[in-house]
């Protein structure tokens, strides 16, 4: 078992900025644990290829208040700099290493994957992100057209075929926008118009909207079988078959996750204060498993806030010898 000064949870751009901010701190006795095997596993599976990683957030700059910063850029760019961040301040990551336990012992935590102790720690820092856990509708999705209905991308973008996109975020955007030209595109939000979606892809939709069918203003009831495809049954008793159907509905909070650890809810969010830190005292979340909805650039920022905490609150925990 590890013994450790800090423990991170979720290898993501939250929890990679965590470390930088320690290391930059020269708090040195710590370590990331991810339960995949790289590290941001989400924007390497739920983003394609080419697709801008965004500094705003619904249409307003954030400025960088931490070590961690980037300009928009495209994933690519962006998964190179956060391999530097991990290699130019030598970031230790355990990764296949999923942890879901979590237990008070006098003054230490100790972490669990499974039933396994993996790790002694003072402080824990969880971010895990939601989007491991995607939304999904409130009607079922019968077994027969699972292999048909997608909460991520899958390996291989569609041809030629007729698919629908549900959700009206930015994610929806762009995969319409990807799959305009190569396949027949249905857009269906249940709003009137979109307000989620930051400017640049406003413009890449309206540039496509002669190759995009925008159903707006739309509710999905029910998705039935229909021989090699889906049957789409919407609220207003209209009809439409797909071949395939996207749901980019965003993620919730891991909720079960976070309480099996003892960390209390407010409403539908985690109980934490300004700094981050949970009800379970040197327990603290950041990034966008914290908040209703986040940014790339917010996880960093919040991460830089609670580890200036961390440093000014429990200082003499983390220099003491093991």
């Amino acid at each position: 078992m590890k013994k450790l000064a800090v423990s991170i949870v979720g290898a993501g751009p939250a929890g990679v900025a965590a470390a930088v901010e320690l290391k930059t701190a020269k708090i040195e006795n710590i370590a990331i644990f991810e339960k995949s095997s790289n590290f941001c596993s989400t924007i390497r599976r739920l983003y394609p290829e080419g697709k801008r990683v965004d500094t705003n957030y619904k249409g307003l700059n954030i400025a960088a208040e931490g070590v961690c910063f980037f300009e928009t850029e495209t994933k690519e760019k962006f998964l190179e700099r956060i391999e530097r961040y991990i290699k130019d301040y030598k970031i230790k990551i355990f990764y296949n290493t999923e942890i879901n336990g979590l237990e008070r012992l006098q003054q230490h935590y100790i972490l669990k994957a499974g039933t396994n102790a993996v790790a002694q720690s003072y402080i824990v820092v969880i971010a895990t992100g939601v989007f491991d856990k995607p939304k999904k509708p409130s009607y079922p999705i019968p077994d027969e057209i699972k292999d048909r209905v997608f909460f991520e991308l899958p390996k291989e973008l569609p041809e030629k075929e007729k698919v629908l996109i549900v959700g009206g975020g930015n994610t929806a955007a762009e995969l319409a926008c990807i799959l305009s030209g190569r396949c027949d595109v249905y857009l269906s939000y249940r709003r009137k118009g979109f307000f989620r979606i930051n400017e640049e892809n406003l413009k890449e939709l309206e540039k496509r909207k002669d190759q995009i069918t925008f159903f707006l203003g739309t509710d999905i009831k029910a998705l039935e079988p229909e021989k090699d495809a889906v049957r789409v049954i919407f609220q207003d008793g209209r009809r439409e078959t797909f071949s395939k159907i996207f749901y980019c509905l965003g993620g919730s909070t891991p909720r079960n996750f976070l309480e099996k650890m003892g960390i209390k809810f407010k409403d539908s969010l985690p109980d934490i204060d300004e700094f981050g830190e949970s009800n379970l005292e040197r327990v603290f979340l950041i990034g966008d498993i914290a908040v209703k909805r986040g940014s790339i650039l917010y996880a960093f920022n919040s991460a830089h806030k609670t580890v200036k905490r961390i440093i000014d609150k429990y200082h003499s925990l983390l220099i003491s010898p093991y």
